[in-house]
C-alpha cells in the first residue's frame, strides 16, 4: 500500500495525464435538427464516463453537411489541431461514422482518421456496434458504414429531387429567393393563402405550399417598363441599369441594378404565368451544370402574367439574335483588329466595341483576358501583379489567421476557431476578425505612399489589415479597427495609418495583445448578456 503513491522509473505522467482526456466532435446538418446535438453530446459523455475519458474539448459543426470539409470549421480546426500538435488529447469521441462525414470518396474519410492515428489520436465512434481497433472485422464493417453514409446522401438527393420535381410539376415554386416583381406566398393543403413569406422565410409544415404572386403595382410597372425598353426602344441590358440607377430605383436586393440583373428578368417566364424547374443543377455539391430541356419541368399560367406575351416572345429572339457563334480563330483575328485601331486593349474597349465577343466569351475560351492578350502578342500595361499572386497573398492570410489564432489562445484563454470561407476568426464563438490584405497604391515620384482596401459588406467585429512594403512583396504592419463602425466601401490609410481610429501593430503577437484588449469588453458583454438571460425570471 505504501508503495502505492511511487512513481517508478519510466513512469511518463504527462503522458499518462494525457491519455485521461479526450475531444468529442459533433455535427448536425441542418438547423432544423434542434437537439441532434445535445443526443449526440449525452450519448458521448456516457462513453467518457464508462471509459475513465475526460471531455477537454468540444469541436462543433452545426447546420453543416457532411459531404465537404471546407464548409466544417468544425473538423477543419480538429484536423488543424492535430496535425500541427497542439492536441492535448489522444481520443477523438464520435457518435458514429456519418457524424465523421457522409463524404462521396470514402477514402476521404478514411484520410482523415488516418491523420489522427498517425499523430497518436484514436478516434472512437461511441454508438457503432464494434470497436475502432484496426481489427479486419471492424476495418470491413467500418468500411462498409462509410459507403452507407455516402449511399445515404445520394439516395436521398434523389428522393428530395423527385418530389421536388413533382411539386414544380403542380405550380408551386421550388427554389430560394423569387425574382424581382413577384413574392412567394404560403397555401395550405386546402390551397387557401396563409400570408406573404418575406425575405428569409420558410415554411414550417410539410403540408404546406409556396406558390408565386404579383409584387406591388409599382414593382409591375418597373418591370413592363424593362421589357418595353428592350424590346421597344431597343436599349441594352446596360442602358436600362444605368437609368433605373440614375433614377434611384431600387431592386428586390436594395443594391444597384447590373445588366446581369436585366437580362435575367427579360429570361425569367415567372413574367408571363410559366414555372420553370430544373434548368440547372448541383448534386451532392458538384459543379453547377445546365440541364437540356427535356429535364426541365414546366408549369404553365400558374400566375397571371405581367408582360404580354408576345412582347416577351419578340425579347427573347432578340437576345437569341445576338449570339452568333465564332470559333476561338476568329475571335483571336478580331481581337487583333480591335488592338490595331484602339492601340491597346481593354475589357471596357472590347464591350465598347462592335462586333466583338464579350469579355466573359474570351475569359470562357482562353482561362483569362491576360492569356488571350498573350495570344496575339499583345502585353497589357496595367500593373496585374495583384492577380498573379492571389493565391500567395490567400495562404499568407491563412498563415497569419493561424498565428493570431495560436497567440489569442495563450492571451484570451477562449476557444478560437479559424474560419477560411470568410478569411477570419471567431473567438468563443461570438467576436468575429476579419483579415485583409492592403496593397500599397503606385505613386508618382515625392507623394506619399497610399494604401487602399475594400471593405466587404459582411463584416462586423474587429478587422484586422495587414498592409505590405513599397515593394508589395512583404508585410510591414498591421492596423486594428471596428469593422462595425466603418460605412465606406473603400478604405484608404495613409502612412500613420492611424485613420479610423486604427491601432497600429508591427507583429502578431502585438496584434493578438491589441485584439485582446479590444475584445475584452466585448466578451464581457456576452457573458453579462447571457447571465442576465439566465436569471431572468419566467412566468
Amino acid at each position: 500500500m505504501a508503495n502505492a503513491l511511487v512513481v517508478r522509473n519510466g513512469t511518463d505522467l504527462a503522458k499518462r495525464i494525457k491519455a485521461l482526456h479526450a475531444a468529442q466532435y459533433v455535427r448536425m446538418s441542418t438547423d432544423y435538427q434542434r437537439y441532434s446535438i445535445e443526443n449526440q453530446a449525452a450519448a458521448i459523455a456516457a462513453y467518457a464516463q464508462q471509459h475513465n475519458l475526460i471531455i477537454v474539448h468540444t469541436y462543433r459543426d452545426e447546420g453543416r453537411s457532411g459531404l465537404r470539409i471546407r464548409t466544417r470549421p468544425g473538423l477543419t480546426e480538429l484536423i488543424e489541431d492535430v496535425r500541427l500538435g497542439r492536441a492535448d488529447f489522444d481520443h477523438v469521441l464520435v457518435y458514429d461514422v456519418s457524424r465523421w462525414g457522409r463524404f462521396q470518396d470514402v477514402d476521404e474519410s478514411a484520410h482523415y482518421e488516418f491523420i489522427c492515428k498517425q499523430n497518436g489520436i484514436k478516434v472512437v465512434y461511441c454508438a457503432e456496434q464494434f470497436d475502432n481497433d484496426g481489427s479486419l472485422l471492424s476495418s470491413i464493417v467500418k468500411n462498409i458504414k462509410r459507403v452507407m453514409a455516402a449511399e445515404f446522401s445520394r439516395e436521398l438527393s434523389v428522393k428530395v429531387h423527385t418530389g421536388q420535381s413533382r411539386v414544380a410539376s403542380l405550380g408551386f415554386r421550388v427554389g430560394g429567393p423569387p425574382t424581382f416583381g413577384v413574392h412567394r406566398t404560403l397555401v395550405g393543403e386546402d390551397r387557401r393563402s396563409k400570408g406573404r413569406l418575406e425575405k428569409g422565410e420558410a415554411k414550417s409544415l410539410k403540408t404546406d405550399r409556396v406558390r408565386l404572386a404579383l409584387g406591388s403595382p409599382e414593382e409591375t410597372t418597373i418591370v413592363r417598363w424593362i421589357f418595353h425598353q428592350f424590346v421597344a426602344e431597343k436599349k441594352t441590358d446596360i442602358a436600362i441599369a444605368r437609368e433605373l440607377n440614375q433614377g434611384r430605383i431600387a431592386n428586390q436586393h436594395d443594391r444597384p441594378w447590373t445588366d446581369g440583373m436585366i437580362h435575367r428578368i427579360l429570361c425569367n417566364e415567372n413574367y408571363i404565368g410559366h414555372i420553370v424547374y430544373n434548368r440547372t443543377s448541383r448534386r451532392l455539391g458538384q459543379k453547377l451544370v445546365n440541364n437540356p430541356l427535356d429535364r426541365w419541368i414546366r408549369s404553365d399560367l400558374v400566375t397571371e402574367p405581367i408582360v404580354d406575351r408576345d412582347i416577351f416572345a419578340e425579347a427573347q429572339k432578340i437576345m437569341a439574335d445576338r449570339y452568333v457563334s465564332v470559333s476561338e480563330d476568329e475571335m483571336l483575328k478580331r481581337l487583333r483588329l480591335l488592338l490595331k485601331r484602339k492601340g491597346q486593349l481593354t475589357s471596357s474597349v472590347i464591350k465598347a466595341a462592335p462586333g466583338m465577343p464579350s469579355v466573359a466569351c474570351y475569359i470562357m475560351h482562353f482561362g483569362t483576358l491576360r492569356k488571350a492578350f498573350d495570344m496575339i502578342g499583345y502585353t497589357s500595361p496595367r500593373d496585374c501583379d495583384w492577380i498573379d499572386s492571389k493565391q500567395h497573398w490567400l495562404d499568407v492570410v491563412e498563415t497569419q489567421a493561424n498565428e493570431l489564432k495560436v497567440a489569442l489562445k495563450q492571451m484570451v484563454g477562449k476557444k478560437v476557431c479559424v474560419d477560411k470561407g470568410k478569411a477570419s476568426l471567431v473567438v468563443d464563438g461570438k467576436a468575429r476578425i476579419h483579415i485583409q490584405i492592403a496593397r500599397q497604391t503606385k505613386r508618382r515620384p515625392n507623394h506619399a505612399p497610399v494604401w487602399r482596401v475594400y471593405r466587404r459588406r459582411d463584416q462586423s467585429g474587429l478587422l484586422v489589415i495587414m498592409r505590405l512594403n513599397e515593394t508589395n512583396r512583404a508585410i510591414m504592419d498591421y492596423l486594428l479597427l471596428p469593422a462595425a463602425k466603418l460605412t465606406r466601401r473603400y478604405l484608404r490609410f495613409s502612412a500613420r495609418g492611424d485613420e479610423r481610429g486604427a491601432t497600429r501593430v508591427g507583429t502578431v503577437k502585438a496584434l493578438a495583445a491589441a485584439v485582446k484588449g479590444q475584445l475584452r469588453g466585448s466578451l464581457r458583454r456576452h457573458a453579462s448578456k447571457s447571465r442576465t438571460i439566465r436569471a431572468a425570471p419566467t412566468n
